[in-house]
């Protein structure tokens, strides 16, 4: 089986169900920020594995989950019928899902001491693209909230997408708490 089909040649693509729409939709780009999410989640936990497979294996097994979680987000977004209907019995986000990040921020945060000030993304190269892959998230929660105006989405997926990104924020802060590397406050400047 060929890679190309040539089917989208045109600048389209077909939803869950063979519906074909431009691959400008707001349901396309949905999916697309969420497919990029994953690309960066991918990145960040080959760089954890390669460099520090124990010191961060917990952290490694929930980046695993949370990319099969976002397959489903995808192919959640990816099926354009009412998510009650469900006729092509598409994975959808659930409340697991949900529940699954909450308890891992619980957790994490167990280990941070509290802070009382803004954060700059940065310190190591790992926490600074967990930071990535939260701004990307914020993206793809603002994808998700535009779609959802025009088209019918499961709302859970805004949650879902809203835990993820406090999930990577928390993460990144243990990330450079495990390597020894502050989190650097953000300090206004003032200006003369």
């Amino acid at each position: 089986m060929k890679i190309y089909t040539k089917t989208g040649d045109k600048g389209e693509t077909g939803l869950i169900g063979g519906k074909r729409v431009s691959k400008g939709d707001d349901r396309i780009i949905s999916y697309g920020s969420i497919d990029e999410l994953n690309s960066h989640i991918g990145l960040i936990n080959s760089s954890l594995i390669l460099k520090y497979p124990r010191l961060f294996a917990d952290i490694i097994n929930v980046l695993d989950r949370v990319q099969t979680d976002l397959f489903i987000a995808g192919s959640d977004l990816a099926d354009s019928t009412p998510p009650g209907e469900n006729k092509y019995n598409t994975p959808r986000v659930d409340i697991n899902m949900i529940s699954y990040l909450e308890s891992k921020i619980d957790l994490f945060e167990i280990e941070l001491p509290t802070i009382s000030f803004f954060i700059l993304p940065g310190g190591s190269n790992e926490s600074s693209l967990l930071h990535i892959a939260r701004s990307v998230t914020r993206r793809a929660e603002i994808a998700v909230t535009i779609l959802s105006r025009t088209q019918p989405i499961n709302s859970l997926l805004l949650v879902y997408l809203n835990r993820l990104s406090d999930l990577l924020f928390v993460v990144a802060r243990l990330v450079n708490k495990r390597c020894g590397v502050e989190d650097i406050p953000w300090r206004p400047i003032k200006h003369s």
